[in-house]
């Protein structure tokens, strides 16, 4: 006889980014195993990109990205800030596409400051000419971790964004609040 396939979780965040992310999506699929699901990185799936030109490769990779999310069963974001006062843009992309697919979302952050926060602190430090926030315009302020469409897709799946104070330096390989994401999915997918 053989065993159930386990449910699979798409791994989203920027750490697709960083130099070590082979090692930190092993680390974050040996955890999933552990819990008893199979985790799905973004880096798992080789993408031949030989010959295409950069927007060819980038269609390919967001096609290759879709197919991964829509044979998984659940998504775990990584909201942690990234390259500005906001998780990832691509990580909310991700999220977007897997509760428009009907499926839960989960996130966690490692930054305890709410969105609010960070956007006050940016502003005090000087709005950079390229980007378009400016003084009177309104700061979303509902306490949440990131922006409310993001949060409340985490809410509304029956979880809620787990925040940790990570060390200074290790906001993006810190993973305490990714083993609660996972905990979430246990009670969601009722996986014993």
């Amino acid at each position: 006889m053989t065993n159930p396939p386990r449910p699979r979780i798409y791994l989203a965040g920027p750490e697709v980014f960083l130099p070590d992310a082979i090692e930190i999506g092993r680390r974050k699929k040996a955890l999933c195993v552990a819990a008893g699901f199979e985790g799905v990185f973004p880096l798992d799936l080789p993408v031949d990109l030989a010959g295409l030109s950069r927007p060819e490769q980038a269609a390919r990779i967001q096609a290759a990205c879709e197919a991964q999310m829509c044979a998984c069963d659940l998504a775990i974001a990584n909201m942690t800030p990234f390259r500005g006062v906001s998780m990832d843009a691509g990580t909310a992309y991700e999220m977007g596409f897997m509760r428009a697919s009907g499926k839960p979302v989960l996130g966690y952050t490692n930054v305890t400051a709410d969105l609010a926060a960070r956007a006050r602190a940016f502003r005090v430090r000087g709005i950079p000419p390229s980007d378009c926030d400016r003084p009177d315009a309104e700061i979303e302020d509902f306490g949440l971790a990131d922006n409310l469409m993001m949060a409340v897709a985490v809410t509304a799946s029956g979880a809620t964004v787990h925040v940790h104070a990570a060390a200074s330096g290790a906001e993006m390989i810190d993973l305490t609040a990714f083993a609660r994401c996972l905990d979430d999915a246990r009670r969601l997918l009722a996986v014993s």
